[in-house]
C-alpha cells in the first residue's frame, strides 16, 4: 500500500526558499542574518504594556470572529485619518496575521481554475495561496529601469482580461521596494471595475515609504467606492514592529463582511484578545514611532545602497519603500546556491531572489532593518568575498 499523501496540488507547492537558506545558516556561529523581513528591534514598550495589562486582567477568552469592537473602531479612525475617507467598522475584519488576511480574502473570492494576475517579484505567499486554492497564476514582472524598479503598466492592463478573477498587487513591494505611482491607481481601478475584476492590495508596507511628502504610499482606498471590488489586507507586523504577534486586518466591501466572518471561524476562529489590546494601542499611539522608524529605515537604505554600489559587478536599484535592497551580482548563477555560498564563505545571510518568483531569480534580498554596524560589517564581508573572486 502506498504512503498517504497530500493532494497533488499541495505536493506540487514549492517549499520556502528563504527558509531553506535560513535553515542552512542556523547553527553556524557568526552569520549575519538579513534573510527575514523583520526589524532587529523589539516591539515598542507602549504596545507591549497594553497587551501585558490585558493579559494580567484575564483577557484570555474567545472574542468576536472579526475582532473586538474597540479595535475595529480604532482601526476605522486610523484609516479615516490616513486616507481621508470613511472606512466603517462594518467593512473591517481583524485577522490572526497578515497572511491569514490574504488567505481568507482569497478564499472568499476565488474558485478552482480562476485566473489570478500577480505583479512580481513578490512575497511568495501571494502567488502560492492562489495555487493552494487551485487557481491559475499569471505573472507580470517588474524591471530595473534607470536605477529604480518599474512596472510596464500597459503589459499589466493587457494581462487583466475579462477572464481574470483577481489582481494581486503589493506596494510598497517585497522584495524590490517598488511603489505604484500615484497616477496609475485610478486607471488600474477603473480597468478592474469595467471588467468586474477583484483587486487585492497587500498594503502591509504602506506606511514604510521614503517619500517625505506623504504619510503613506499611494493607496486605492481614497479612490474606491464602498462597493468596488477592492480588498485591502494589512498587518501590524512591519510599521509597528509586531511580527511575532500575528495580527492583521482586512478592509473589504460590506457585502463580504458576513462571509469573511464565516471563513475566519473556520480558519482561526478569532485573534487573541490580549494581542488585540496591543493592536489598539499601536493604532491610537503609534504615529511618533512610525515617523521615527521611517527616518531610521531611510538612513539605513541610503547607507546600504551606497555601499553596494561601490562594489564591483553589483546592480542595486533604489527601493522607494519597504525595508529591502534587491540586488544582483554580475556573473553569478541561481540564487539559492549563491545565498548558501555566501553563508558558508562570507558569513552573510541573505534571501534568494528565486523565492519571489521567476522574475526574482538571480537576485538577492537584503533586509536593512538592522543596526548600522551590522550593515557595515555585512558590506565588508561581501566586499571581501568579491575580492577573493566570489
Amino acid at each position: 500500500m502506498s504512503a498517504p499523501l497530500a493532494r497533488p496540488r499541495v505536493q506540487a507547492l514549492a517549499a520556502s526558499q528563504v527558509r531553506e537558506v535560513a535553515n542552512a545558516g542556523f547553527g553556524q556561529a557568526g552569520v549575519l542574518r538579513f534573510w527575514f523581513g523583520e526589524s532587529d528591534r523589539a516591539t515598542p514598550d507602549y504596545i507591549r504594556q497594553a497587551a501585558t495589562e490585558a493579559l494580567a486582567a484575564g483577557r484570555t477568552f474567545y472574542t468576536h470572529n472579526q475582532g473586538r469592537p474597540e479595535l475595529r473602531a480604532a482601526l476605522s479612525d486610523y484609516l479615516g485619518r490616513l486616507h481621508g475617507r470613511e472606512i466603517t467598522p462594518e467593512r473591517l475584519s481583524i485577522t490572526s496575521s497578515g497572511v491569514s488576511a490574504l488567505m481568507v480574502s482569497m478564499q472568499a473570492v476565488l474558485d478552482p481554475g480562476d485566473r489570478v494576475v500577480v505583479v512580481t517579484p513578490v512575497w511568495p505567499n501571494l502567488f502560492e495561496i492562489p495555487r493552494v486554492l487551485n487557481a491559475e497564476v499569471v505573472e507580470v514582472g517588474l524591471e530595473p529601469r534607470n536605477g529604480v524598479w518599474a512596472l510596464d503598466f500597459d503589459r499589466l492592463l493587457e494581462a487583466i482580461t475579462p477572464e481574470t478573477r483577481l489582481v494581486l498587487l503589493n506596494s510598497p513591494n517585497n522584495p524590490t521596494g517598488w511603489v505604484l505611482p500615484a497616477e496609475l491607481r485610478a486607471p488600474l481601478l477603473a480597468h478592474c471595475r469595467r471588467l468586474g475584476v477583484w483587486l487585492l492590495a497587500d498594503d502591509v508596507y504602506e506606511r514604510l515609504t521614503f517619500d517625505p511628502t506623504t504619510a503613506n504610499a499611494p493607496s486605492f482606498m481614497p479612490l474606491a467606492e464602498p462597493d468596488d471590488r477592492l480588498i485591502s489586507t494589512n498587518s501590524f507586523s512591519k510599521a509597528w514592529l509586531m511580527t511575532g504577534w500575528r495580527l492583521g486586518w482586512i478592509a473589504a466591501p460590506e457585502s463580504l463582511h458576513t462571509d469573511i466572518g464565516k471563513l475566519l471561524e473556520f480558519n482561526t476562529s478569532c485573534a487573541p484578545d490580549f494581542v488585540q489590546a496591543g493592536g489598539e494601542a499601536a493604532l491610537r499611539e503609534g504615529e511618533p514611532h512610525i515617523a521615527e522608524l521611517r527616518a531610521d529605515l531611510l538612513a539605513k537604505r541610503d547607507r546600504l545602497i551606497a555601499g553596494l554600489r561601490t562594489l564591483p559587478g553589483i546592480e542595486a536599484p533604489t527601493p522607494e519603500g519597504a525595508m529591502y535592497a534587491f540586488f544582483r551580482i554580475e556573473g553569478q548563477g541561481p540564487s539559492v546556491p549563491l545565498a548558501k555560498r555566501l553563508i558558508t564563505e562570507a558569513g552573510l545571510g541573505l534571501a534568494p531572489g528565486g523565492a519571489f518568483g521567476s522574475r526574482g531569480e538571480g537576485w538577492l534580498r537584503w533586509c536593512f532593518a538592522a543596526a548600522a554596524p551590522a550593515l557595515d560589517e555585512g558590506l565588508e564581508r561581501l566586499a571581501g568575498w568579491l575580492a577573493k573572486g566570489g
